[in-house]
């Protein structure tokens, strides 16, 4: 493996980023623009339930249909 040209490639990418890093503003997002209106924040039990439940349970139905839908093919496959 040449390690010459992973260097290169992983520089090139650090560099990039750091750059789009740098160029980024964050401070900007304290300033309010016209016409901004933001809702209510959400309480720690819905931020979890939005960004960490909702995910897994949506991942455990798909996982669950993918199996159903498997395993019935495996026994048409048999019976025939």
């Amino acid at each position: 493996m040449d390690y010459k040209n992973v260097l290169r490639a992983g520089g090139l990418t650090a560099g990039a980023t750091l750059m789009m890093l740098l160029m980024s503003s964050p401070a900007a997002a304290l300033v309010r623009d016209d016409g901004d209106d933001p809702g209510p924040g959400l309480s720690v039990g819905e931020t979890l339930g939005l960004y960490v439940g909702l995910p897994i349970l949506l991942f455990l139905v798909i996982a669950g249909l993918v199996m159903v839908l498997d395993k019935s093919r495996k026994q048409e496959k048999q019976q025939g």
